[in-house]
Formats: structure tokens, C-alpha cells, sequence
């Protein structure tokens, strides 16, 4: 099943939602915008983008690159942060969208640091970087949404993560992981999400 897919991203990693679009043959509706709105005004600019992009979309991509994270500052995110807001309300003529995070190989490094033995309960955990010096807290929140443990499984999380290299090995791969965020839309931790965190 196709699904309706919004992709959000910054200006500087546009070359990775194009590929994305014109090279995988993923089997999806593009929702994404693709020309800019011609408005200095902001809250114009998110209405058309919440109405005309966004109300209608399932599951939405955050590209997850350079220039992703929140201590860039609120003024440089504020497209990304109200994309994913939009992204996650749900509401009489909007439903929450699964969000699918893509780590560009640029940052593969920042964001999976290895693995270590936990001093909480001896297990081994890989590490996995997501907070405000990564990714905006739209999405470092709900992949890491409270939950009074050392670590998160999959079903801890509403947030799904994919490296870059994993999501394009080809339509099918792509496919599985849309597939994947669009179920968090129904599953037990949709409950606990947070739309401005």
C-alpha cells in the first residue's frame, strides 16, 4: 500500500530527499514541498504547509543531517520543528503521522557511538546519540520518550531510526521502514508522544 509521505529536511541535505523521490521507485505519494511558499510571514507559511502538505499525509521523514540540531537554535529550526509538530498532533483535520528518522552518512559517527556494558544492569546497550546536539527535540523526545528504564526497545519508542545506507538498498527496504513508522501510528506508545516537547 502506498502511503502519503511528507519529507522533511533542510535545505542543505535537499540532494538526499531527491534520491529519495527519483531513484529508489519507493511506492509512495509524495507530500512533500517541493517549491518554496512565497511568504515572509511564518504562521503563513506553516498554515499552507499544515493544510495543504501535512493534513493528509501518514508517515513524514525528518533527514537527520548536519544541520538537524536543536542547538542551532530555534530560529534556524523553526521549519523542522513545526513540520514535525504538525507531524505529530493529532486532531479533528490532522492525524499524527508515523516519523520515520534517516541518519545521513554524515552523521553516522555523531549518532551511533558505540556500545558499553550498563552500569544499571549489566547488559551490553549500544549507543545511539539522539539528543538536542543531533536532532530537534520534536524527534529526540518521542524516540526517547520517558520511560523509568536503563534502555528502550523498539516498542519504548514512537520514533523509528534508520541509517541512510539501510533505507536505500532498495524500494523494498525503503518500503519496510515507511511501514514501520506508519504502524507506530496505532501501536501502545502513540499515546505517549509529545508535540512540543
Amino acid at each position: 500500500m502506498a502511503h502519503r509521505v511528507f519529507i522533511s529536511h533542510k535545505r542543505e541535505d535537499k540532494a538526499y530527499k531527491n534520491y529519495i523521490l527519483n531513484n529508489l521507485g519507493v511506492d509512495m505519494i509524495d507530500k512533500s514541498l517541493n517549491e518554496p511558499i512565497d511568504s515572509d510571514d511564518e504562521n503563513y507559511v506553516m498554515r499552507k504547509i499544515r493544510e495543504d502538505y501535512l493534513s493528509d499525509s501518514t508517515v513524514t521523514i525528518f533527514l537527520i543531517g548536519l544541520h538537524s540540531a536543536e542547538t542551532l537554535g530555534q530560529d534556524e529550526q523553526v521549519y523542522i520543528k513545526r513540520e514535525l509538530q504538525a507531524s505529530l498532533f493529532d486532531g479533528k483535520a490532522n492525524s499524527k503521522n508515523g516519523i520515520l528518522g534517516i541518519v545521513l552518512p554524515n552523521m553516522y559517527d555523531k549518532i551511533y557511538t558505540g556500545s558499553g556494558i550498563c552500569k544499571t544492569c549489566g547488559n551490553s546497550h549500544n549507543y545511539v546519540s539522539i539528543n538536542d546536539n543531533t536532532v530537534i527535540k520534536e524527534f529526540s523526545y518521542n524516540y526517547y520518550i520517558p520511560n523509568n528504564k536503563c534502555a528502550w526497545s523498539e516498542d519504548d519508542r514512537y520514533c523509528v531510526l534508520v541509517k541512510w545506507d539501510d533505507f536505500c538498498i532498495d524500494a523494498k527496504s525503503a518500503e519496510k521502514y515507511i511501514d514501520i513508522a506508519f504502524d507506530k501510528r496505532t501501536s501502545k506508545i502513540s499515546s505517549q508522544t509529545k508535540v512540543r516537547p
